[in-house]
This record gives structure tokens, C-alpha cells and sequence, in this order.
């Protein structure tokens, strides 16, 4: 597939597929990016080229195709402490603050938490909070669109290059046991405080509960207007009142949402539920 060149009106009609499907919008210019992903699903299905596969999705939209599809095309990439600050804000203040209105269980959504990272390195901040003094604890909730990202981090296993990427030596040796030949397992105290289930950004948040901080880092940025103005909006309903929202450096509520007040901290930027 990637040998092969994609017509435009089937770069065209997939890409419409996916904005409806999971609300990824592909810019122009993307079909080395798309034959790559989408390579070892053509394979598998033994469909030649982009635009039968498009085809293929209209004529017999099974959910394991449409699944596959979509878990192929989207990002995983991610480590632990990713970015840094997002944890520090936590630790630093989102906490105390939570604890000095004597909330004793903080709830926390990891959205599009990809094979677990965020979501553990969220438990790990609030395991270093609670050691150095502050007693409130935590109940996260690790959300992906990708079944085989949430079944990675339901296990908690990871290999040591995985397992090592961001994280100090120090940190994995006190929140990881080395349980075999290159393969590391969260510990059961920061495992018990999350939860993981599959969910798509675009479909109902009903069945989530009510949150006192929300993690979406890096995804509002593949979705279109439309659907982030829609996914923030939807956020601001469940997040309760003081409560926190964070997201991407690079992502900003700006023209999507009045729900939220920005906060300045440490050299970067929360929202605040208002």
C-alpha cells in the first residue's frame, strides 16, 4: 500500500469517513501517513487499494473492520510525565487545593490516555502527594477510543524500553516490579486507584460521572471546530464547579467554550471550572 498512490477522491472519501467516525480531521497532503497505518489492515482484509476500503466500510460496516480502521489511524504515541508540567500542577496545586475543601476522593478522567501513561503517571503524582504529608486520594478513569490500548493498560505490563521512556530510574524502581525478561509491571498501589474503559470523544459521556479534574492533552488538535467546540462543551458539563480541566501546550479553549477560567501557574495554564 504504501508503494501504491491514492487518488484524491479516495484520500477524500476516507478522510470524511474518519472525521464522522472518531472526528479526526486529515489535513491535506497526508496519504504517505494514511498507506502506512493503513498497510497492515489492507493485508489482513486483502483489499488492494484506499478506495476499495472505503467501499468496503459503506458496504459492510462490521465493527471489527471500522475498529481496526480507526485504531490504525490513530495516535498512540505517548511516556510517562509527558511534558512534566501537567503533574507538577497537580501535585503542587490542583491537590491542595482539592484537599483544603476537604473532598477526601479526588475523580479524574484521562481522556484518549492511549496504553495507560498519563493515567499511571497521574496515580504515581498523587502516590508522591500522599507521601510527602496530604491525605487526600484518588479515583481515575483512563479512557481510549483503541481496545488494544485499553487492554495494554488494564495489564499494567509494559517492556523496559516502554517502561523507561520519561520516567527516572528512581521513579520506576519505586512504582514498577520487574516481573520477567524485559518486562515491567505497575505496582498494585498506584494500580488500584484507576480504571479503564473504551470510549470515543464523540459519543455520549453519561456513563462517566461527575469530575474534579479532566486530562485531554493532545487530541483536541486531530479533531475539526465543530467537534472540539462540541467535546469541550460536553466536559464543562461534567466537570464540577471549581473543578479543573488540562489540556495540550499547544491547544487552548479560546472561541470554544465560556465555562472555563484560564489560570496561570508555574509558567503554564490550567482552566477552571467556573
Amino acid at each position: 500500500m504504501a508503494e501504491l498512490s491514492i487518488k484524491d477522491e479516495d484520500y477524500r472519501a476516507f478522510a470524511r469517513f474518519l472525521e464522522r467516525a472518531c472526528g479526526i480531521v486529515l489535513g491535506e497532503n497526508k496519504q504517505y501517513l494514511v498507506a502506512s497505518r493503513l498497510a497492515p489492515v489492507l493485508q489482513n482484509e486483502q483489499i488492494p487499494d484506499l478506495g476499495e476500503l472505503v467501499k468496503a466500510l459503506e458496504r459492510r460496516p462490521s465493527a471489527d473492520l471500522k475498529g481496526r480502521v480507526i485504531e490504525a489511524m490513530t495516535t498512540n504515541e505517548t511516556q510517562w510525565f509527558r511534558d512534566t508540567y501537567p503533574f507538577d500542577v497537580l501535585r503542587k496545586h490542583i491537590l491542595p487545593e482539592m484537599e483544603k475543601q476537604r473532598i477526601p476522593t479526588v475523580r479524574i478522567w484521562s481522556a484518549a490516555c492511549s496504553s495507560g501513561q498519563e493515567t499511571y503517571s497521574i496515580s504515581m503524582t498523587v502516590e508522591e502527594y500522599r507521601a510527602s504529608g496530604g491525605r487526600i486520594e484518588a479515583e481515575i478513569i483512563g479512557t481510549d477510543i483503541s481496545p488494544a490500548m485499553i487492554d495494554q493498560a488494564r495489564r499494567g505490563r509494559y517492556t523496559a524500553n516502554v517502561a523507561s521512556r520519561g520516567l527516572a530510574s528512581e521513579r520506576q524502581k519505586r512504582f514498577f516490579d520487574e516481573v520477567g525478561e524485559n518486562t515491567w509491571e505497575v505496582k498494585p498501589n498506584i494500580r488500584k486507584r484507576a480504571s479503564f474503559k473504551v470510549h470515543n470523544l464523540l459519543e455520549s459521556y453519561s456513563g462517566l460521572g461527575r469530575f474534579d479534574v479532566i486530562y485531554c492533552r493532545n487530541v483536541l488538535i486531530y479533531f475539526g471546530w465543530e467537534s472540539r467546540r462540541d467535546i469541550i462543551n460536553r466536559m464543562a458539563q461534567i466537570t464540577k464547579p471549581g473543578g479543573f480541566l488540562v489540556v495540550g501546550a499547544s491547544e487552548s479553549l479560546a472561541r470554544h467554550s465560556d465555562a472555563f477560567e484560564l489560570i496561570r501557574l508555574d509558567g503554564g495554564v490550567v482552566y477552571k471550572r467556573k
